[in-house]
């Protein structure tokens, strides 16, 4: 009996630490592995999100993760953003800086030689329409494939009040 109290009050317990832990202003956040931990110029990665509220307004962004053997100080990257009716509402060039350009130190958060980034591409947009969105990211170095890139993501977030 004892023991079936402590599971309980133990279970509660862990239940409400998952549920403080959500993120409540995430909307969409999904990232994509890159095959052979390489970005070649004919891949683009699409990641599809669904917009309910158009009154809210959304920050987007690029999640990236690289090793640390990845050659260049910074990464360009062009957006395609697509509406649910297929007509394409943004595109845009985005440069994003994974090392310090004067020393060459990796930014971001590490873990042994991999770094993970999260930049922010586009910044208290609202969507006018309800419905399924695509977001489509394309790399735009002058090296195909490009090395040291381990996966490329989107996290569509409610901006806070």
């Amino acid at each position: 009996m004892r023991m079936n109290r402590f599971l309980s009050v133990a279970l509660a317990l862990c239940l409400s630490v998952l549920l403080g832990s959500c993120d409540a202003n995430r909307v969409f956040e999904e990232n994509q592995d890159l095959p052979n931990n390489q970005w070649p110029v004919k891949l683009t990665p699409t990641f599809t999100f669904e917009i309910t509220d158009t009154t809210q307004q959304y920050n987007v962004y690029f999640n990236v993760r690289n090793a640390v053997s990845y050659q260049f100080y910074n990464l360009y990257l062009r957006h395609y953003l697509i509406g649910p009716d297929g007509k394409q509402i943004s595109s845009a060039l985005h440069e994003m800086f994974l090392m310090d350009p004067k020393t060459g130190e990796p930014r971001g958060s590490g873990a042994g030689d991999i770094f993970d980034h999260q930049f922010r591409a586009l910044k208290n947009i609202r969507f006018a329409q309800p419905g399924k969105y695509q977001l489509k990211v394309k790399q735009y170095m002058r090296q195909d494939p490009l090395p040291s890139m381990m996966a490329i993501g989107v996290r569509v977030e409610k901006v806070a009040p």
